[in-house]
This record gives C-alpha cells, sequence and structure tokens, in this order.
C-alpha cells in the first residue's frame, strides 16, 4: 500500500515571478519579440504561453503571436502514433504559420523529454522554424533523451518516487506547483 505526501513548491506569487523572469530572458535572448511566436504545449503549456505574451506586451508593447499545439499523435509511449501521416494538426487547422520563425515552446514540466521531443515532430510536420526554443516551469530531472530547457522557471531535482504537478487557476482554479512523495508501507 502507498502512501503519499505533499508539499507545495511554488505558489502564486513564486510563479508569478517565475513567468515574469522568463518573458525578460526571452526577450533579451532574442534582442525583442520580432520573428518570434509562442507556442503552447496542450493543456497547461498554452496557458503559461498565454501568461507570458501578457508579460511581453506590458514589456514591449509588441503583438504576440501565440499557437497551441497537441502532441497525443505523436506520443511514442501512447498507440495510434502513425495516424498523424492522415490526421492534420489542430495549429495547422487553425493556419498557423511558423515556417523561418523562432519558435518558444512552453510547456509545464520538463521530465524525460518525450513529450518535448513529441511537439517538435509535430510542429516539424507543419513546417520549418528558423529555430525551437524550450520553456518549461518546472524542470524536474530524469531525461531520457538529450533535450535541455533554454527558460526555466525552477529546477527541482525529484526522486522517482516523486511527481510534479502544475495547478493553474485556468484548469484548476489555483495557482500552484506541488510535489508528492509517493512511499510505499513495509508490510
Amino acid at each position: 500500500m502507498a502512501q503519499e505526501a505533499e508539499h507545495v513548491l511554488m505558489d502564486e506569487t513564486g510563479m508569478r515571478r517565475a513567468l515574469t523572469r522568463i518573458a525578460h530572458e526571452i526577450l533579451e535572448r532574442n534582442k525583442g519579440f520580432e520573428n518570434c511566436m509562442l507556442i503552447g504545449v496542450r493543456t497547461r503549456g498554452i496557458y503559461l504561453a498565454r501568461r507570458i505574451a501578457e508579460r511581453i506586451m506590458e514589456i514591449e508593447n509588441v503583438p504576440v503571436p501565440i499557437g497551441e499545439i497537441d502532441v497525443t499523435r505523436y506520443r511514442d509511449d501512447r498507440s495510434g502514433r502513425f495516424e498523424r501521416a492522415v490526421n492534420s494538426s489542430d495549429a495547422e487547422a487553425a493556419g498557423m504559420d511558423i515556417h523561418n520563425k523562432k519558435l518558444i515552446l512552453f510547456d509545464d514540466v520538463l521530465f524525460t523529454g518525450r513529450t518535448v521531443r513529441a511537439a517538435m515532430d509535430a510542429l516539424m510536420d507543419l513546417g520549418r522554424p528558423q529555430m525551437i526554443q524550450l520553456a518549461v516551469l518546472v524542470d524536474r530531472g530524469h531525461r531520457e533523451l538529450p533535450i535541455r530547457p533554454d527558460y526555466v522557471g525552477k529546477n527541482i531535482p525529484t526522486s522517482r518516487l516523486e511527481s510534479i504537478e502544475v495547478l493553474l487557476n485556468e484548469v484548476d482554479g489555483t495557482d500552484q506547483v506541488v510535489i508528492t512523495q509517493h512511499r510505499r508501507q513495509n508490510g
């Protein structure tokens, strides 16, 4: 039988500060926001991308194009992966033009890197971006693929017995990052 212990690692204020810092880092690295586009990985990545877009608008007063990508069909750990050649991406259906743009891909938690790889596969099916940068709210380690984020809200080294959950107001009614320790009970 497993017991669980939960601990809040970031509250609303901590998340807001991390996202504001990421927005400034994006602007600094890209020397503004010209020819850039934010891409949120569904579900929580899109909300984080929208929050970053708001901050960039406040700082630079420039339009911030945002796209959304669903990587479900591109996951290598789910069945139905090869249906993607027949189905069009939601982003493609929405007319998202990524050709020759600097894309900043957003996700909530970076763990093994498989979601990011799936997102890059999906984006490459839509066109040829100039570059893809990666932004995550939480990097928890345990990479299985050679993927490293360009922008990180918080590094949280974890064990395999822990899980990280990002809760967002838009989806969950609250803003916080929670770590859960899963323990096995002796007996």
